[in-house]
């Protein structure tokens, strides 16, 4: 008997089958691109998600050797969404999380608003790409197409819509669109109707681990699997890889590299920040939350140095690897300020733009490899420290993504953050985590303490360098310094 999670991430789908121990038996990944059809837009096509989906489902159950699946959850990348028509078919493209189109409307909004509003009932403040403020941008600007709207759904909502045909959404993703009541659970009246959200176009809630639906015979052919295997609500992507690595008390920590980077603390209440830099959301976990700090550019910044460098090896991201090597710590003064499709925590600038600074005649590829593993962990402590002053409590910190396998990240990100780093030496924790809570569902486990219990990850510790982190200080000054600047320089 075995368990698959589908982990819908911005950059790839993955598919996860794992054992009840959590031991990963088979993986499938697909590539999802991401349509620019102008700067300030990012959207995807959700026959992609679906296709692509297929492909990495079967793909895992070959490498598994196994179609013998209990029980199936989902995760997926937060805040963007979907619009269904009356037959739950998609009305366009999806419009995503690193979308800026609504950057210029999030003033009007909060000014109007409020945003002690936004804190004190959604426990974060509108930003760009998240699904309010881009309903109140459509009402503005694509009237017709919100007005053939019967439903928005988030992204792995639709992957569960196409294996069940059942629509809704689970209560921890709806927590990320900033028109929910964090507190309350429960879609907030006032901000959706301040916001222009028509009420009938809201997703049912659903707790991530209830059953939402069954998988079709259709279904059950184009994926190579059995008919009826049970299908979770499923959670947000920052939730699932909580669940897995056993974050579901409050007290613990996680960095998390992906596409984007993210601190999460886990919470016995909500908690808002008074000075608006962090997000709180529900966690997957019933009557529990977490506080989410997030950089927007982390692999996104090392595909984009990838694709720059036209780097055609079997795997470019060691050839970046290999060349980041080559140079000291502190990338003799090459600092680069990873905000390429804007920034959240701390500054919640989505006008933010990237720079290299202090590029020299000397400077090469070794030195730009170097420069962005170091600016995207300056972003990740500036995220940290945001977290800690807002009341983020945490003993320990858990480091995970795959990214993090590089030894030189690892150690690069340890030594920035000045403190000890426990790296999750266990694979596909995301996908994992989505496993897990397909195996609540389906009753192979009792609760989320037993399956985090059942699939607890190996750690590696790694302590920093006294040297290097003195280094690193000055480093994250300069960038923090820079950082404040490129700002002003922007909005001026």
């Amino acid at each position: 008997m075995a368990l698959l999670g589908i982990d819908l991430g911005t950059s790839a789908v993955k598919a996860v089958i794992v054992d009840e121990a959590g031991q990963v038996l088979g993986t499938g990944t697909r590539e999802i691109p991401m349509e620019v059809p102008a700067p300030s837009r990012a959207e995807q096509d959700p026959e992609a998600w679906w296709s692509n989906t297929v492909k990495a489902v079967r793909q895992a159950r070959h490498e598994a050797g196994t179609d013998d699946i209990a029980g199936i959850g989902l995760d997926g990348h937060m805040h963007g969404g979907l619009l269904l028509d009356a037959a739950h078919r998609p009305l366009g493209h999806a419009i995503t999380w690193a979308d800026q189109r609504t950057a210029d409307l999030i003033p009007e909004i909060e000014a109007e608003i409020g945003v002690e509003t936004f804190l004190s009932i959604a426990g974060t403040r509108q930003a760009a790409g998240f699904m309010g403020p881009t309903l109140a941008w459509l009402r503005r600007h694509e009237p017709e197409r919100l007005d053939a709207t019967a439903m928005f759904v988030l992204p792995k909502d639709y992957l569960r819509l196409r294996l069940t045909g059942e629509a809704a959404t689970d209560i921890s993703d709806a927590s990320g669109t900033a028109m929910f009541d964090v507190a309350a659970r429960a879609w907030s009246t006032e901000l959706c109707e301040r916001l222009g959200a028509p009420r009938h176009i809201l997703p049912p809630l659903l707790e991530s681990a209830d059953v939402a639906g069954y998988i079709s015979e259709a279904v059950a052919a184009e994926l190579g699997l059995r008919a009826g295997i049970p299908v979770a609500a499923g959670c947000s992507d920052q939730c699932a890889q909580a669940v897995a690595n056993g974050l579901v008390e409050p007290g613990n920590g996680s960095v998390a590299l992906g596409t984007g980077g993210q601190i999460v603390v886990a919470t016995a209440a909500p908690l808002a920040d008074p000075k608006g830099r962090i997000h709180t959301f529900c966690h997957a976990v019933p009557d529990r939350w977490y506080q989410l700090g997030a950089t927007l550019s982390v692999g996104l910044s090392l595909r984009w140095l990838r694709d720059r460098l036209r780097l055609q090896s079997e795997n470019p991201y060691a050839s970046l690897d290999r060349l980041a090597a080559d140079v000291p710590a502190g990338a003799d003064g090459l600092i680069f300020l990873p905000y390429l499709v804007g920034e959240r925590t701390p500054i919640m600038a989505p006008e933010a733009t990237g720079a290299f600074v202090g590029l020299r005649w000397g400077h090469r590829r070794a030195h730009l490899a170097r420069a962005v593993l170091e600016g995207v962990a300056c972003s990740l402590r500036a995220t940290r420290d945001a977290v800690v002053d807002a009341g983020g409590e945490c003993e320990s910190w858990l480091a995970t993504g795959n990214g993090l396998a590089s030894p030189l990240w690892r150690g690069i990100l340890t030594d920035v953050f000045g403190e000890p780093l426990a790296y999750v030496n266990a694979p596909e924790r995301t996908g994992v985590g989505a496993a897990l809570i397909g195996g609540i569902a389906a009753g192979v486990y009792r609760d989320y303490a037993e399956a985090s219990a059942a699939a607890r990850p190996p750690l590696k510790l790694t302590e920093p360098d006294a040297r290097c982190t003195a280094v690193y200080d000055e480093v994250y000054a300069r960038y923090s310094r820079l950082s404040a600047l490129l700002l002003e320089a922007g909005r001026s």
